[in-house]
């Protein structure tokens, strides 16, 4: 048994750039959509899938994703810039006849048997969870103005619930992977109706993105539509897989953005003026942050939060190491060193700072002092 895929991503009409990513490299199938604004989607998207391409087996998938989501967490606790940064993530792969499923967030998969296209995964979604309670039709569903709310997500939190399945395909199914630009913007009747016209993947593939854009656009869209045929058959010609593809992104998906750390600074300090109380607000926020920056030249530990809204100072110098900021900052995962690296934890601050000492001393030549 063996694939032919057709796969294609596109920014949309309203966007400025293109979170979605997704890789097509036998036997895995992929598909991520990011959030997270500036870089965020990009960064967030790509990572989850670079930690899948060395899955194997169903084990090795699900840790697989529990790899991506530990990945993008500690890189938006690591740099202010990615601060809530996350993506969805839905994955086929490939284990004999045996698809193995991994799936978080509100991408799709759908399974075209015998003329009946049935959805694979569930979204996670508030709405979708109204829905199974009763409180929302799937038309209602489909419209309503928080359908893009996510209840699951990778990278948002250390650890992430992931909903695994196994389908046994057959010469004859079509799959589809798909982000929720296109299913956001083009009803499951639809999409059922080019699966079948469409007997190439790539055409399906290319009519599907242009029906979400000819609907408005309104999102980045991605599909990658997978043939099951027989082995036996003759092979046809397939597009180059593609490793995991990011792409200038700078939009944020509504309703999905978690507060980064520059506007929730601003929040705290505007909640300070208008409440008096900058002790309490101290206290029950910005001592409870830490972040890793420089001090005097050298990498140092912070309590609070590196920044200064309307001129107030919220940070305090734990500790000063002797490692030279210049010797990290040299170093690509920690050019934003003098920015701040954000922690969730003394601990995890501390663990930082460990890392880079051992980051700059591979740095130096044997022998170096």
């Amino acid at each position: 048994m063996r694939f032919v895929i057709g796969a294609r991503t596109d920014v949309g009409r309203v966007r400025e750039g293109n979170e979605d990513s997704y890789v097509v490299q036998e036997p895995l199938f992929a598909v991520a959509d990011g959030m997270g604004g500036h870089q965020g989607g990009e960064v967030a998207s790509s990572l989850a899938l670079e930690a899948l391409l060395n899955a194997t087996d169903g084990a090795a998938l699900a840790q697989a994703v529990q790899d991506a989501n530990r990945a993008v967490f500690e890189r938006a606790g690591r740099d202010p810039a990615l601060a809530g940064m996350g993506t969805t993530l839905t994955a086929f792969l490939a284990d004999g006849e045996t698809l193995r499923l991994a799936h978080v967030g509100d991408s799709r998969a759908y399974l075209l048997r015998d003329t009946e296209l049935q959805r694979i995964t569930t979204d996670h979604t508030v709405v979708e969870g109204l829905v199974e309670k009763g409180e929302l039709t799937p038309h209602e569903a489909s419209i309503h103005p928080q359908r893009s709310i996510l209840t699951r997500a990778i990278g948002v939190e250390g650890e992430v619930l992931v909903d695994q399945a196994s389908i046994q395909v057959r010469p004859g199914d079509r799959l589809l992977l798909c982000s929720d630009g296109l299913t956001g913007m083009v009803e499951d009747e639809h999409i059922h109706r080019i699966l079948q016209e469409q007997q190439d993947p790539q055409a399906a593939a290319d009519t599907l993105v242009e029906a979400a854009n000819e609907a408005g656009g309104q999102d980045n869209v991605t599909a990658v539509v997978i043939d099951v045929v027989d082995q036996q058959a003759a092979p046809a010609e397939t597009p180059a897989a593609p490793a995991p593809r990011p792409t200038e992104r700078f939009a944020v998906k509504g309703g999905r953005r978690r507060w980064p750390w520059r506007v929730l600074v601003w929040i705290v300090a505007v909640l300070v003026v208008l409440g008096g109380g900058l002790f309490a607000a101290k206290r029950l926020f910005v001592d409870r942050q830490w972040f890793v920056g420089v001090s005097e030249g050298n990498v140092a530990l912070y309590r609070g939060i590196p920044a200064e809204p309307l001129g107030f100072d919220l940070t305090s110098l734990v500790e000063e190491t002797q490692i030279p900021a210049d010797a990290a900052t040299q170093l690509a995962e920690y050019r934003d060193l003098e920015e701040g690296i954000t922690a969730e934890s003394e601990e995890e601050a501390r663990s930082i700072i460990a890392q880079i000492q051992a980051d700059v001393d591979a740095q130096q030549p044997a022998g170096t002092p």
